[in-house]
């Protein structure tokens, strides 16, 4: 199967998390033994966000806040890079162009942030259609899509499964803007709707779920 992982920010680098990530590339490894392809697209988290808050400082326009972020989400792809030692690719892939040449060597392709105006959770999506992957699951700090924002509304309430035409009347935010943080971003869920990858949302700080989601056992949310 080829899957694509979302790990956000949010969970291995508000703040970077090494134990978390450890724990992953030994996932990311357990998936490659059991014969899936995958490719994993990281966040920058608040360490990104501070970055795009240092260029809104120095007057810089959105997307050179986007570039410097980019460069975060890359640093942290890096770590598990490095990590995943022969069983990665080396480097980090910066174009969709190295994602399918690295796919096809068999090697874990670890990545963060491709160009201004695309969030990794776009990347994510944009990669998903780009390989054609069976399954997107994107690790977050929360458990499933709910019915609005469960961190400010108390009457908020899980979904367990929902249509990709869902997605888009759930959220509040409908545009990108640099440092954007909802569930799944808006342009990420156009790409959705257009490819029609399943997606599954899982709670991230456990990276077994991921692995739950992999082998189609209940957890999180389904889009589908």
């Amino acid at each position: 199967m080829r899957v694509v992982i979302r790990v956000g920010g949010s969970v291995v680098a508000s703040p970077v998390n090494t134990q978390l990530i450890s724990e992953y590339v030994e996932l990311l490894k357990q998936l490659e033994k059991l014969k899936h392809e995958v490719v994993l697209v990281v966040g920058g988290g608040t360490l990104a966000r501070d970055f795009i808050q240092y260029a809104k400082n120095l007057g810089l326009n959105e997307p050179a806040q986007d570039t410097v972020a980019i460069s975060v989400s890359r640093l942290i792809a890096q770590l598990f890079v490095l990590k995943l030692d022969k069983t990665g690719t080396g480097t980090v892939p910066t174009s969709l162009d190295d994602v399918t040449a690295e796919l096809e060597k068999g090697k874990i392709i670890v990545m963060g942030g491709l160009k201004p105006g695309m969030t990794t959770d776009a990347v994510a999506a944009l990669v998903a259609e780009e390989i054609k992957a069976d399954l997107l699951v994107k690790a977050t700090d929360q458990d499933g899509v709910y019915t609005s924002d469960p961190r400010r509304h108390k009457d908020a309430k899980k979904i367990d499964r929902l249509s990709f035409d869902d997605l888009t009347r759930l959220f509040e935010q409908n545009k990108h803007k640099a440092g954007i943080h909802q569930i799944i971003d808006p342009e990420a869920v156009k790409i959705l709707r257009r490819s029609r990858t399943k997606t599954v949302v899982v709670y991230g700080f456990k990276p077994e779920n991921v692995l739950r989601a992999v082998k189609g056992e209940k957890t999180g949310t389904i889009v589908s």
